[in-house]
Formats: structure tokens, C-alpha cells, sequence
């Protein structure tokens, strides 16, 4: 039986995020979002709308997209560019392996440089609450793995993912999701907020059950994982991606 996992595609995951320059914004969203934590704190102290603020308009909506965005389209769109993908495909290994172990590594930056740093915002924000940062850390993770997923997919349909996933962010999470209510039903951000809501006791989302937003999640993680590993395997070398 294939192992779900392999550590050699891994390795090659990580080299292939921090060997370019993606690696280096990486490092550099989670600090903006800490320092301007840290400044919040500084000029309106513990203050339960303006922690809101930080981590739902920067943290949830900018950064955690942005981390995901950036481990993605960092480790399959390159190999493809340049034709490196063919060593892996010219492995016998399953396409869903390749994917999944992929997918491992952007869920894992998504842990290090989103989730992790919004549970320090958090409590630099609201340091008397705990469960605060724990829910936007949560859901932070959960929305992350999900828009990893989402950009996966995008990536092995285009040559052009990280321009097409700025515009989706911008227009649709960002825009819309501001200004029309029936956005939150189809919206990882949307999504994700809500399990910040139940875990944190907040209302950043309104009329958006728990019950249908983490299938919702869960949905989006596995079908594009899936989708991703059939598009795959169906790749064409010569062809034009």
C-alpha cells in the first residue's frame, strides 16, 4: 500500500517555498501583524472592538489567505513552470500522495506563520482572554488548510494562480464579503470566523451555523485535495497548462 504521505516529496516541498522569495514574506506577515498588535495594545490598551479589528480585518481576512496563498503557489505552479514535475512524475507514486504531502507543507507554514502568530496577537490583544486568541487561532488554522486546498487546485489549472487568487481575495472575500450578506455561504473567511465565533463567544458572523461551516471546511479541504491529485494525474508534460 502507498504511504499517504512521503517524506522525500516533503523535504522537496519546504526547499521549493523557502529556496524562493515567497520564503521570505512568509516570515514577513506574521510580524506586521504582531507589531500592529502590539501598537493596538499600546494606544487603546485591552480593548475588546479594536482586538476584533486586527484579527478579523488583518489576521483573517489578509494574512491567513496570504500564507496560504504564498505556501501553495510555491510548490507545484514552479515545478510545472520550469518541468522539474516530471521527476515526480516519473516516480511510481500515487498523485494523491504527491498532493497530500503538498499539502502537509502549506498546511504546516499555514501553522507556523498564520495560526500560531494570530494566537500571539491575540493575546498580546486580549491577554485577560484566553479563549480569544484560541478562537481566531482556530479558525485561522481551519480557514488556512482550506484556502491551501482551494489555491492547490488552482494552481495545477493555471499558470497564473497567484494573480487569480489575489483577485478572489480581493474581490470576493474582501469586497463582496463586505457588502453582501449571501457571501458567507460560500466563503472560507466566512467559514473560518464562525468557528472563531463559537469558540470565542464573538458574533463576527451573523445567521451562519456551526453545523454547516465546518462541513463546509471539511468539504473544500478534501474535494480540492482530491480534485488536485485527479487533475494531476491527468497532466500532460507537453501540453499547455
Amino acid at each position: 500500500m502507498t504511504a499517504p504521505i512521503s517524506r522525500t516529496i516533503v523535504r522537496l516541498g519546504v526547499r521549493s517555498i523557502f529556496g524562493r522569495w515567497r520564503g521570505a514574506l512568509l516570515f514577513v506577515l506574521p510580524l506586521v501583524l504582531i507589531a500592529l498588535s502590539i501598537l493596538v495594545r499600546a494606544l487603546v490598551g485591552q480593548d475588546d472592538e479594536g482586538a476584533r479589528h486586527t484579527l478579523y480585518g488583518l489576521g483573517l481576512v489578509v494574512i491567513v489567505p496570504l500564507v496560504a496563498l504564498l505556501a501553495t503557489s510555491g510548490l507545484l505552479a514552479p515545478e510545472i513552470d520550469d518541468g522539474s514535475i516530471s521527476y515526480l512524475l516519473a516516480k511510481p507514486i500515487s498523485r494523491h500522495t504527491i498532493v497530500v504531502s503538498k499539502l502537509v507543507v502549506a498546511a504546516a507554514c499555514v501553522l507556523v506563520f498564520a495560526a500560531l502568530p494570530v494566537l500571539v496577537a491575540g493575546l498580546v490583544l486580549m491577554s485577560g482572554e484566553p479563549s480569544f486568541a484560541v478562537g481566531f487561532a482556530v479558525g485561522a488554522l481551519a480557514g488556512g488548510v482550506a484556502y491551501c486546498a482551494l489555491f492547490a487546485l488552482l494552481s495545477i489549472m493555471t499558470r497564473h494562480a497567484v494573480v487569480i487568487g489575489l483577485i478572489y481575495l480581493l474581490i470576493w472575500e474582501g469586497l463582496l464579503g463586505g457588502l453582501l450578506d449571501g457571501v458567507r455561504w460560500l466563503s472560507v473567511t466566512r467559514w473560518s470566523a464562525e468557528v472563531v465565533d463559537r469558540i470565542a463567544d464573538l458574533s463576527l458572523v451573523d445567521e451562519l451555523p456551526l453545523a454547516y461551516a465546518v462541513p463546509a471546511l471539511a468539504v473544500v479541504i478534501v474535494a480540492g485535495g482530491w480534485q488536485t491529485g485527479r487533475r494531476l494525474r491527468g497532466f500532460n508534460l507537453t501540453g499547455d497548462e
